[in-house]
């Protein structure tokens, strides 16, 4: 038997194979970042100044109750706080769940806000690990801080949705920064649709690199850190093209944990936020189109590109390989938990294209791509594939890839121009080239690992540093597990 004949019919076979499914990814890819530029600049046109002030206006706006999970975010809990309270809403509150944190969240929020302790009992009936204390703050603020047992937080949010008052929900990290009116653009297909409208998540942006001062980010540049840039245009393609598109054909399977908003009474009557898994903000929202699909009526989650958190993204490699692998575990759950939704008529696009989309190009990508890298390196080596096509690899994984990135920077700049200097663009521009020897790679055996993790039932969520907003440049950051 010809063993090295059948080896090299194998590899070829092989990497043909992946070259076509890279080519097929990036092809979706493009065509949803055309799709949401579409979308995208007639969103954009939507919203003015006169019609937000009219909206601020409106006796029609509904309350909104933003939850905020807070564990061990001493260095960011009081400013992102005092952000939240300051938002441009007429009718919301603020609560704070404190997660059995170690630091001294508590402690400082205690004194910033001067809590006593409430008698409001909760409404809802979600499971939770034990409250120990409800607080109330003696400043006429609309504020509520929940004390509670470590348990994580979809555990965190649970309790939050129980203690919550009003009909919608707005889902939070604490060290992120909302911006003034997004809850005004968030709540706006709540307000238009509202026995439509499930759920609807916002935009989250880089905070590494801007100015910030007082919870507000007074001045918007691009990182200054080659990994904090990376992870800046890898929000610009996931935002602006693959949400906005899932979003226009409500197939929409992920809002971000750092800003989303909710009906409550929809998440009670889907048993809450999902405390054993670690992607709990994409399970809540796939779990939402399984009950509304069934339930065979018509329902929209939204994305709203208007709306912006300001989020601290990881400037550690190390930091960043643990989130990496935490959001492919978390991806993996959702859709594994969720599978009879696959290629499944009943469940409309979000069966039929959806949910199929993610499994193939999602969860399965970063397992292929690393196929493929070994492959091609093997077939190399043994020279049973020739240069070009080894090529034909590099052209679909690098160089679509820098053209992804390049179409989601001219769709920032003809649409939101946040980075409105010629540096922050070079910069980025940059950034869309080199990302993709090394950082590309890194990204990809991560994820695959992550992968792995996920199917072997690995828990946890690892630590994460943050550094602080409001920093000055002559002050040495802080650094903070959480």
């Amino acid at each position: 038997m010809n063993w090295y004949g059948l080896v090299s019919d194998f590899l070829l076979g092989l990497e043909h194979w992946i070259i076509a499914y890279v080519a097929a990814i990036n092809f979706f890819q493009l065509m949803m970042m055309v799709l949401g530029c579409a979308v995208l600049r007639h969103y954009h046109k939507r919203l003015g100044r006169v019609e937000r002030d009219a909206l601020w206006k409106s006796a029609l706006l509904p309350p909104v109750s933003i939850l905020a999970p807070a564990y061990n975010e001493a260095a960011t809990v009081r400013q992102s706080t005092r952000a939240m309270l300051k938002l441009r809403y007429p009718n919301h509150e603020v609560i704070v769940i404190n997660d059995g944190s170690k630091d001294d969240t508590l402690a400082l929020l205690t004194e910033e806000f001067r809590l006593y302790k409430s008698s409001r009992v909760p409404s809802g009936n979600l499971p939770t690990k034990p409250v120990r204390a409800v607080y109330e703050s003696r400043e006429p603020i609309r504020l509520i801080v929940i004390d509670k047992e470590n348990g994580g937080k979809a555990d965190s949010l649970n309790a939050g949705i129980n203690f919550a008052r009003a009909p919608i929900v707005a889902a939070v990290d604490s060290d992120s920064l909302i911006e003034e009116d997004a809850l005004l653009a968030g709540v706006k297909p709540f307000l238009e649709e509202p026995d439509l409208t499930v759920a609807a998540g916002g935009m989250v942006r880089a905070v590494n690199g801007c100015d910030v001062r007082h919870g507000r980010v007074t001045e918007i540049t691009a990182p200054h850190s080659y990994l904090a840039l990376c992870q800046a245009l890898e929000y610009l393609r996931a935002f602006l093209g693959a949400r906005v598109a899932m979003s226009f054909v409500n197939g929409l399977l992920i809002i971000s944990g750092a800003f989303g908003l909710f009906r409550r009474d929809a998440v009670i009557a889907a048993s809450g936020f999902a405390v054993d898994t670690v992607g709990e903000d994409m399970e809540l929202v796939v779990r939402l189109h399984e009950m509304w699909q069934e339930k065979k009526v018509v329902y929209r989650i939204l994305f709203v590109p208007e709306p912006v958190c300001w989020t601290e993204l990881p400037e550690t490699w190390k930091v960043l390989q643990r989130q990496r692998n935490r959001w492919q575990r978390g991806c993996f759950e959702s859709l594994w938990h969720h599978r009879k939704l696959w290629l499944n008529p009943r469940y409309g696009a979000v069966g039929m294209f959806a949910v199929p989309y993610f499994v193939m190009f999602e969860m399965l990508a970063p397992l292929v791509e690393t196929l493929g890298y070994i492959t091609t390196t093997l077939g190399l080596a043994l020279g049973i594939i020739l240069p070009q096509i080894a090529f034909g690899f590099f052209l679909v994984s690098v160089v679509f890839g820098i053209l992804l990135s390049m179409s989601a920077l001219a769709l920032e700049e003809l649409t939101i121009r946040r980075y409105s200097t010629v540096a922050d663009f070079t910069r980025l521009c940059a950034t869309a080239i080199l990302e993709n020897v090394g950082y590309r790679q890194a990204l990809t055996l991560w994820r695959t690992k992550g992968l792995i993790d996920g199917i072997r039932g690995k828990q946890g969520w690892g630590k994460m540093e943050r550094r602080g907003f409001g920093r000055q440049p002559e002050q040495p950051p802080q650094s903070r597990a959480a």
